[in-house]
Order: C-alpha cells, then sequence, then structure tokens
C-alpha cells in the first residue's frame, strides 16, 4: 500500500507550497503543502474524481444490481467476491440508488447504465419496501421479499425515521435525474406516511421508531443507536438531508416547514458548546450523555450549510457560525497531529478515541474541510491544509491498492481492519457524495481565479 501511496504523493508535493499558518501547524497539518491557485485545484480534482470512478463507483456499478432479485445485492467480501446475502436494507437499498443518481447526472458517458441502475433501485423501494398494507417503507426485508426477523439490529418490518429519510432522499435523486411522476410520487408518498404517522407535534421533529402499523414505538431501540423513546441526532440530521432533497424537486409548504422546524432543532438544539453534537436526547429533546461523533460533526456543518441554501437563507449567519465551529472543534479535539485524519469518535474535549476510523468519516472530513476553505479561506489557510493533508491521509491509508475500494475501517495506527468491503451498512455513499461534492467544488474554485 506504501509504495503505491509515494507513487501518489510527488504529483502533490512538487507543486508551489504554501506556507502554513501557526494555528494550523499547531493542528498538525502539512507544513509547506501546495497552495490553493488554480493549477492545484484542478490537479487535485482529477485526483478525486479519478478516486470516484475508479474506487467507488466501479467498485458497486453494475457489480451490486441484482439482476434477478432487484434492487441491489448487499454484501461483498474484502475481494469483491459475493458474501453470503440473504437480506436488503432500506437504508443500503436507498443510498446505492441515490448514489446510481448522482453518477447518472455526472458523468453523461455512463448516464445509461447508472440511470438503470438508479430506476431499478426506486422499483425496489417502490415493490419490495414500500408496505403496501400499512404503509411506509420496511427497515429490511429478505430475498422474498417479506420483512426480515431482524436486520442490523432490528426487527425488519419496523419504520424507521432513518430508514424512511433514506427512501426519500433516494426518491427525489431519481425525479431529478429522470422526472419520472413514479419517483416523485414515491417521494411524496414516503414524506406524507412519515409525517402523518411520525412527526411529534408536540416536541417536534420525528419519533425514532414505528411499529409496521405506524404506531410510536416506545419501547423498540433505533438502529442508530439511543433509548426507546427518544431521538437521536442521527436520525434528526438525515431527516434533514432528506427534506433537503424533497424540497427541491417538491417546493410544498409542509415540507418547507418541516425543513425549517428541522434545520432549527439542529442548529438550535443538537449543536452544542464548544462545536459538538449531541448524540441522543428525550422525546422532548432534553440531552443524554454521549461521547463525541466527529464523523457526525463535520458532516453536519455540510448538511446544515446545503439546507440553509435550500431554504433560501444561504447566508444564515447562525448557521454558518455553528458550521465552522463544528469543524473547528473537530480540527481541534479529534485531528490526528501526528498521522493527519480524523478520530472516529472520542472525548469531547479529545482523547479516549476509538480504536478504529471508519471510511465515511474521513471522506465527510474532506467534504467538509473544502466548504469552510471557500467560504473563509481569504482569512486563513487552515482548512485548505488540513483538506490537503486529509486527502493525503486517504491516500496512504484509505485505499485498499490490492483489492480496490477503500477499506471499511483503518485503525488509527494506519493499518487496514481486515473484512467486508460492503454490507448492509458500508457502502458507497458517504466518499461518493464527499468526491462529487469537492471534485466540483475544486473546479469552481479553478475557475472563480482566473
Amino acid at each position: 500500500m506504501k509504495k503505491l501511496f509515494f507513487h501518489v504523493l510527488p504529483l502533490l508535493l512538487s507543486l508551489p507550497a504554501q506556507e502554513a499558518s501557526p494555528s494550523t501547524r499547531a493542528q498538525g497539518a502539512v507544513e509547506g503543502t501546495i497552495g490553493p491557485t488554480p493549477e492545484n485545484y484542478r490537479r487535485l480534482a482529477d485526483q478525486v474524481e479519478e478516486n470516484l470512478k475508479d474506487q467507488i463507483l466501479a467498485k458497486w456499478y453494475p457489480r451490486a444490481v441484482d439482476e434477478k432479485g432487484g434492487g441491489f445485492f448487499q454484501d461483498y467480501n474484502e475481494d469483491w467476491s459475493p458474501g453470503r446475502g440473504g437480506s436488503k436494507a432500506v437504508v443500503y437499498e436507498s443510498r446505492l440508488t441515490w448514489t446510481a443518481a448522482q453518477a447518472a447526472m455526472r458523468f453523461p458517458r455512463q448516464a445509461a447504465m447508472f440511470t438503470a441502475a438508479a430506476r431499478q433501485g426506486l422499483d425496489f423501494l417502490a415493490g419490495k419496501m414500500w408496505d403496501r398494507k400499512n404503509g411506509g417503507f420496511y427497515w429490511s426485508v429478505g430475498d422474498d421479499g417479506n420483512p426480515t426477523a431482524g436486520g442490523m439490529g432490528n426487527d425488519g418490518g419496523t419504520k424507521q425515521e432513518y430508514g424512511n429519510a433514506f427512501a426519500v432522499y433516494a426518491s427525489a435523486a431519481v425525479y431529478k435525474l429522470t422526472k419520472d411522476p413514479a419517483a416523485l410520487d414515491l417521494a411524496r408518498k414516503g414524506f406524507l406516511w412519515y409525517d402523518e404517522h411520525g412527526h411529534d407535534s408536540l416536541n417536534g421533529g420525528y419519533f425514532e421508531i414505528l411499529s409496521a402499523e405506524g404506531k410510536a414505538d416506545s419501547a423498540g431501540s433505533p438502529a442508530v443507536g439511543g433509548q426507546g423513546g427518544g431521538k437521536t441526532m442521527n436520525s434528526s440530521i438525515h431527516m434533514l438531508e432528506a427534506l433537503t432533497g424533497l424540497y427541491e424537486i417538491w417546493p410544498d409548504p409542509l415540507v418547507k416547514a418541516r425543513l425549517r422546524e428541522m434545520f432549527d432543532i439542529v442548529r438550535d438544539k443538537i449543536i452544542a458548546e464548544p462545536g459538538y453534537l449531541i448524540q441522543f436526547f428525550s422525546a422532548d429533546w432534553k440531552p443524554r450523555v454521549s461521547d463525541d461523533s466527529y464523523g457526525h460533526d463535520v458532516e453536519t456543518a455540510y448538511l446544515l450549510a446545503e439546507a440553509a441554501g435550500a431554504l433560501g437563507i444561504a447566508e444564515d449567519a447562525r448557521a454558518w457560525a455553528a458550521a465552522r465551529k463544528l469543524v473547528d472543534h473537530a480540527l481541534a479535539a479529534g485531528w490526528d497531529k501526528t498521522r493527519g485524519g480524523l478520530y472516529n469518535s472520542g472525548d469531547i474535549a479529545g482523547g479516549n478515541y476509538s480504536a478504529a476510523r471508519e471510511w465515511w468519516v474521513e471522506a465527510e472530513m474532506l467534504n467538509a474541510l473544502l466548504l469552510m476553505h471557500e467560504r473563509y479561506g481569504k482569512e486563513n489557510l487552515q482548512y485548505w491544509n488540513a483538506f490537503v493533508a486529509q486527502w493525503k491521509w486517504i491516500n496512504q491509508y484509505g485505499i485498499d491498492r490490492a483489492n480496490g475500494g477503500w477499506w471499511p475501517r483503518v485503525n488509527n495506527d494506519g493499518t487496514p481492519v481486515r473484512g467486508a468491503k460492503s454490507d448492509g451498512w458500508t457502502e458507497c455513499y458517504h466518499q461518493g457524495r464527499a468526491m462529487l461534492n469537492v471534485s466540483e467544488r475544486l473546479r469552481k474554485l479553478a475557475a472563480e481565479q482566473k
């Protein structure tokens, strides 16, 4: 792995140097890193897009398209041979559907293949994952299309905020790509059903988990953690994400009201000083003790800015201040000052870090750092220098050079955690979105400096 990395590094290190600020050096970024020039923006954009095509999209598409069972096959071993199979989760199916739709819009030469994959994903969500009797999207189904007895830690027949949000998000993306009324219908139906059954009209936000019939389940434990009857940061930020995508294609007043509600909840209740996310709450939004998930911190910085844009308040000062605090805190408390890269989780003040890092954390950090550089780069270069260091970390430690693809987990010493490349929780959405955003933003920055 290191041999190939040092083949990549000369391209980065041979570019014109830019002196790092003292604050950046304190955060462990690389001194004398490449400067933010149009040429360097374009070169890095090419590298990022190459990674997107070769190490992400080409690993799942068309490999994961399940021609026989519909939707996408979700289990692959380290060498990309098929795993055990047997079930399909709404999160995985939705994320592959969303990513295929985005790829179709980005890469015209492969649009036919990606569009076909996105349509197949939509058909599976509508035909197998939607409960035709009671409504709502099942959490997981078996190969026979029936809800599983248990999947990803939960009864597959439950309807969960996290999973339903992703199904709406994916359906909206397919509509944006195809303008197919069936995609819009599924997105609208998914939102309206969960809003009717799962919206908390007293406290705001949504109940985490519902029964198959759509009743709030105060005893069930959400698949994303937390206690029964409570609410979680994780489901809330992804409901915010889903409503952002839905409002873009269906600007309905109710969608806007719910989007604004979730925006305010995330900005004003979930984000806390000095710049982290409270992970777990009671139903009335009283905080419960938890550690700090640095990856969710930086992901939310992006999602908050994206939602502000959709609401027509792109310059909301409070939102940007909150987003910046999240990224600054991640750099201060969760950044590896020796090797670079972001720890998975730890104490709010730093320390007691998890033993390994996950692929999605590193991808979201890359995306958030460039977003901050775009907005605040004229003040100092701390975000740019950290962005370059993060990209180097991904190339050195994050890629499986023997079999291809990103390592799902990497020990803090840089060695990979061997195991499956794809399962119900491990797929191509986080790094796919990050690479799509980063390559586009780099080219935008290059064009603006001409």
